[in-house]
């Protein structure tokens, strides 16, 4: 059996003490908010409304009863658009039969939700939304639904129709059945590798009427929700699979919710007519996420200072740029009435902010003969863009001439222009150093339902070249649970390599050991066309050699590039050492397996920002190509970019691989949430922390993890990564 803890009941009783009713005004109510179902998404308890969240709003939160623990995350991506992720862990139900392999780890259901606003609410009309429940899941929870929510002051009143798991009472007609008889019936037939999706069940079947309402009181944390619930329980798995008794003695459910301030909220509710069912949410919304950080004064023009070039402390300028705008590793060049800074800009998200610092701490510091500032952003040795600074034009704007002066009105923004130039000053560090953390994660494993890998990750870099570099890394492990990790040999007969689920032989048992050691030229051909070539230990998996080829044009909504890549397996035992035979053999369980000794991979992708305002401010990365098994198709990326910089993304792999040899799964597929590190430090700062959901880790679709991405390199030429915040 398991146990839960409850939350302290003295947050409903609060709630209802009678300073409650002493101190409240009867006619004025605060805005109701909506509120998280059980199964995660804004709704009553067991059902969904029509309503949304506001735009941006992340949830992470979970539900207890007797039968089902429940863990959610939900994230309105758009505002007519929610999407949700779900595991469930039955209660009193083994993950499988065997105790050497999964133990007693509980059945885990995964499931992925959504749902779609058709009409906003207006003055006579409901808001109306329509939904999928456990979209290519098990099939465990699978329903669809279409419900209106209307707003009568302090009251939500909601209507709306079931199927499937949410229409399992059937107490109405489907109406899709009069208009064809493939609708009467639902198959009971799943796709039980989970990840599949069951499209050809949609909307068939019983159907169910439900509804219910929810009541802001004149107290602003409390609410209360009745629901009248079309699910009759009857065909639950804990009732078909395990005999457990899931009467529903009563359709209706009641519940309160309480709102803890802005960051959380606890819930209660008694449904079924003898279940318990407690919550609680964490709640942020990404697009009112605001930075705080202490930086350094923005420097205030002067008179000049110098007369001569040979007055100028070029030293103590490349420092200030560094410092003070964040442009590090930079060049200071000349060409006669033009100065010419080169670097890699670091620390601001909004370049605006980089170019009126670094204008300044130019104007103070160079004669007045400079008539032009030329500041040559820079990657990997790579120029990307060029700003071109008016010095006379910038003085105006800085001691404020005009009205409405920014300092975009004395810049243009350009390719790189070359020219006769000599350099004054490099301040360019060729050797660099790094300590990083590292999380690896996957959530539902048959073995334990969080399997964890923490270490660090210590790098350095060298450049030998202005072009080349050798960079490399040694990967300490700290903390994992790695062992449980069961999956040793795939069934005797299968050919699929396994490129990633010997991830435990390379980790757990070898806690050290180097991650990548590379060789890496990078080249700029002008007019947005950039490569890099590799050779070496690419990641720790693998070895190769190979290149790859952006063209990305300034400014522009979209690029497209190539890599290819000629790849041998890593020996797990040895930090040299690659496979040179394909089969292999498992001592532990005395199966053989394959890997991937020699073979190539790449990819043609495309990248696009659409320009819609139903898709603002978002990215789709498509790439066809050869994956490392293998296996040949496609990867679909796209990600939303939220007012603070926040991304949040989903990825699939859609390959010729068949769904047998996948394995449990089905496809390879991934969310991730990307948060700037201005958001989270006291420091400005370019740089991302990315955290990423894996549901399993199969050999299908897996890409190889190169160490440089020319297109996040190239951001500057059109900025995604680096957007600046537009938060108020």
């Amino acid at each position: 059996m398991h146990s839960f803890k409850l939350f302290p009941l003295s947050l409903v009783s609060v709630a209802i003490s009678s300073s409650f009713f002493s101190q409240a005004d009867p006619f004025e109510y605060p805005e109701l908010q909506p509120s998280q179902m059980d199964f995660g998404g804004v709704g009553l308890m067991q059902m969904p409304t029509g309503r949304m969240a506001p735009e941006g709003e992340f949830n992470f939160g979970g539900s207890w009863n007797n039968e089902y623990h429940m863990y959610n995350v939900s994230l309105q991506l758009m505002p007519w658009f929610e999407t949700t992720i779900r595991y469930t862990l039955i209660q009193d139900l083994f993950y499988s039969s065997d105790p050497s392999f999964s133990g007693d780890t509980p059945y885990t259901d995964k499931g992925i939700d959504f749902k779609a606003r058709l009409l906003e609410e207006s003055y006579y009309l409901p808001e109306i939304a329509v939904g999928i429940r456990d979209f290519g899941g098990t099939g465990l929870y699978d329903g669809e639904f279409l419900a209106g929510t209307k707003r009568f002051g302090p009251l939500d009143v909601t209507l709306g129709m079931g199927w499937g798991y949410m229409g399992q009472s059937g107490n109405a007609t489907n109406p899709f059945c009069k208009a064809s008889d493939k609708f009467c019936e639902r198959s009971s037939d799943t796709k039980n590798n989970g990840g599949s999706v069951d499209y050809e069940r949609w909307f068939k079947g019983p159907a169910s009427i439900y509804g219910g309402l929810e009541y802001q009181t004149p107290y602003k944390p409390l609410s209360f929700k009745l629901e009248y619930d079309s699910n009759d329980y009857s065909q639950d798995f804990p009732v078909v699979r395990g005999g457990i008794d899931m009467t529903q003695h009563t359709p209706w459910n009641v519940g309160a919710v309480y709102r803890l301030d802005d960051w959380g909220v606890a819930k209660v509710s008694y449904e079924r007519g003898d279940t318990l069912t407690l919550g609680f949410n964490l709640t942020s919304n990404f697009n009112e996420l605001k930075a705080s950080w202490r930086d350094e004064e923005a420097p205030i023009l002067r008179p000049n200072q110098a007369e001569v070039l040979d007055d100028v402390d070029f030293a103590q300028l490349s420092k200030e740029l560094d410092v003070i705008a964040g442009y590090q590793n930079n060049q200071i060049l000349i060409d006669q009435d033009t100065i010419i800074i080169k670097g890699e800009q670091v620390k601001y998200r909004d370049r605006d902010e980089a170019l009126e610092r670094a204008g300044a701490v130019i104007a103070n510091s160079v004669p007045s003969h400079i008539k032009t500032y030329k500041i040559v952003e820079t990657t990997q040795s790579n120029e990307m863009v060029e700003q071109q600074i008016n010095a006379d034009k910038f003085r105006d704007i800085s001691e404020e001439n005009y009205l409405g002066a920014h300092v975009s009105d004395s810049a243009t923004k350009q390719e790189p222009s070359s020219g006769k130039s000599t350099i004054y000053y490099d301040g360019k560090e060729r050797f660099d150093y790094s300590v990083s953390p590292h999380l690896a994660q996957s959530f539902g494993s048959a073995e334990d339902f969080y399997l964890y890998n923490i270490g660090l990750n210590t790098g350095a870099s060298l450049w030998v070249t202005e072009k080349v570099q050798i960079s490399g890394s040694i990967y300490i492990n700290l903390l994992d649970n790695y062992d449980k990790f069961n999956y040793i040999a795939p069934p005797d007969g299968t050919s699929v390599p396994r490129v990633r689920t010997m991830f435990r032989a390379y980790v757990h048992d070898n806690p050290v050991r180097m991650d990548h050691l590379q060789f890496t030229w990078f080249e700029d051909y002008g007019h947005g066309i950039y490569s890099q070539a590799y050779a070496g230990y690419l990641e720790s998996m693998f070895a190769g050699v190979g290149g790859e080829v952006l063209y990305r044009p300034l400014n522009s909504n979209w690029a497209i590039g190539a890599d290819l890549t000629a790849i041998s397996q890593r020996d797990p035992n040895s930090w040299f050492g690659v496979y040179d035979q394909e089969r292999q053999f498992s001592e532990e369980d005395g199966r053989y397996y394959n890997v991937m000794s020699q073979g190539t991979t790449g990819f043609v992708t495309g990248y696009y920002m659409p320009q819609w305002e139903m898709l603002d401010n978002t990215l789709f990365k498509v790439g066809f190509g050869k994956f490392l098994a293998g296996d040949i198709g496609t990867r679909i990326d796209f990600s939303k970019q939220f007012k603070s910089g926040v991304i949040a993304g989903a990825f699939a792999s859609l390959t010729d691989m068949s769904v047998e040899d996948y394995g449990e799964g089905s496809f390879t597929k991934g969310f991730y949430v990307s948060i700037p590190f201005d958001l989270i430090t006291v420091k400005p700062s370019g740089n991302r922390a990315w955290f990423s959901w894996l549901p399993i880790t199969r050999d299908g679709g897996q890409q190889l993890h190169k160490q440089h991405e020319l297109f996040n390199h190239t951001d500057s030429r059109s900025p995604w990564f680096q957007r600046p915040s537009s938060v108020q």
